[in-house]
């Protein structure tokens, strides 16, 4: 067989090792579907009315205003797992047994990454679900939830690249906890809540050039019909951007960590 198809294989083995501790710690996979949840909550029925008037409607009317940036906030939220895996994995030993197995070394940054896509995405159909309890009513295509879907899972690589470098340069499983904080603020500091248009100036501009409100203005536009304009185009930049740095920056800490 050839050196991809080891890579492969060794890969596989590596996702169904993670997919494993998904299902045996539920409670680690689905928490980062809290988070959202509870700001989908707050928002809707403790400020969902007044935001919704300032905005020229009322709480329905905020609630599909919302919903798109919450969901982009729950991809934002699965930076913590993912660090504190990869991080725990790196101060447990486990890496050092790996060493003495004839298996590929990037097979095991490749399972961690596609594990934590799939669980991220497993967690925002739970958010999903409950924006629609909650009277989301979406108006798009089958295609335009596909693209949708297919959107997301471009973020989560991205962040979840960003992440895995994140929990190699933690020392600790706390510090790797409190790394992607930062992330998972940015879509606060983004469109997600209320339009950029209403923010003063200088949080105007910070969220109109930060990665995150292009992205929550092309879900937004996906599932509501709104306007994308270049938003979408500027998304997948960012996402490929973000991607490439964290698979570069997680490569060579990987390689400088094992080699010592």
């Amino acid at each position: 067989m050839s050196t991809l198809t080891y890579a492969v294989q060794d890969s596989m083995t590596m996702l169904r090792r993670n997919v494993k501790h998904a299902v045996r710690y539920p409670a680690v996979s689905l928490g980062s579907s809290m988070l959202p949840i509870l700001m989908l909550l707050l928002f809707v029925y403790a400020f969902g009315g007044a935001i919704g008037g300032g905005m020229g409607g009322g709480r329905d009317a905020y609630l599909e205003y919302l919903v798109p940036g919450v969901v982009v906030m729950g991809v934002a939220a699965g930076a913590m797992s993912t660090s504190i895996a990869v991080c725990s994995d790196m101060t447990e030993g486990i890496i050092n047994r790996f060493r003495t197995m004839n298996i590929t070394r990037s097979s095991f940054m490749t399972g961690h990454v596609i594990g934590s896509v799939l669980q991220t995405m497993v967690s925002l159909v739970l958010v999903i679900g409950v924006a629609l309890a909650l009277g989301f009513r979406p108006d798009a295509t089958p295609l335009e939830w596909l693209a949708a879907a297919g959107f997301l899972a471009a973020i989560a690589f991205a962040v979840t690249w960003l992440s895995v470098a994140l929990g190699l340069i933690s020392k600790t499983v706390e510090s790797a906890s409190n790394k992607p904080l930062l992330v998972q603020f940015l879509p606060f500091l983004g469109s997600a809540f209320v339009p950029a248009e209403s923010m003063s100036p200088g949080l105007r501009w910070f969220a109109e050039h930060q990665p995150f409100t292009p992205m929550i203005e092309t879900l937004r536009g996906l599932l509501t019909g709104s306007a994308i304009g270049n938003d979408g185009w500027i998304s997948l930049a960012w996402c490929a951007g973000i991607a490439l740095v964290g698979y570069i920056w997680s490569r060579s800490l990987f390689n400088s960590t094992t080699k010592r």
